[in-house]
């Protein structure tokens, strides 16, 4: 939907330097209707996001940590720190970005082991990756580890 918005905003004066910028302005440009469904996708988008960590943190406490804790306490100590950065009131459009920026910091360490697991046999067993596919996901995981640090690099350095 960013994208659509993007493309429909651009070469025009409409302001789109934030989120409800974006929001105005197609409704402006595109009609309401154009704006209920980019602010419907961005909710859809951040309930998935929200859902998708919330579900991982039950997991990761349920079954690694090994520790039985009712689901209602699970759901509230993994959504905490979501909801904590959003009681700060900060600005929407730069929370959305930080939270992208810092999420793709994460991808590396959820795609390595990903890597050199599946190409296991002893693991996988007939499941088990081909050499094709291995190298594929290195190359994948290389890549989007050279632009996290070019990120971080241009970040820090300016």
């Amino acid at each position: 939907m960013l994208v659509v918005a993007a493309s429909a905003l651009h070469g025009t004066s409409a302001p789109a330097e934030s989120l409800e910028g974006m929001h105005g302005s197609l409704g402006t440009l595109l009609g309401p209707g154009a704006a209920l469904a980019f602010a419907l996708a961005l909710l859809a988008s951040g309930l998935a996001a929200s859902s998708v960590g919330t579900y991982s943190g039950q997991v990761v406490m349920s079954g690694f940590l090994r520790r039985r804790i009712p689901l209602a306490l699970r759901r509230l100590i993994t959504m905490s720190p979501a909801l904590a950065f959003l009681a700060t009131s900060v600005d929407p459009t730069q929370a959305l970005v930080l939270s992208q920026v810092i999420l793709s910091f994460g991808i590396p360490f959820a795609l390595v082991p990903l890597v050199l697991l599946s190409r296991r046999g002893d693991i996988m067993g007939p499941f088990v990756n081909r050499r094709t596919t291995t190298v594929a996901g290195a190359v994948v995981a290389l890549v989007i580890s050279a632009l996290n640090v070019f990120l971080l690099a241009r970040t820090l350095l300016g």
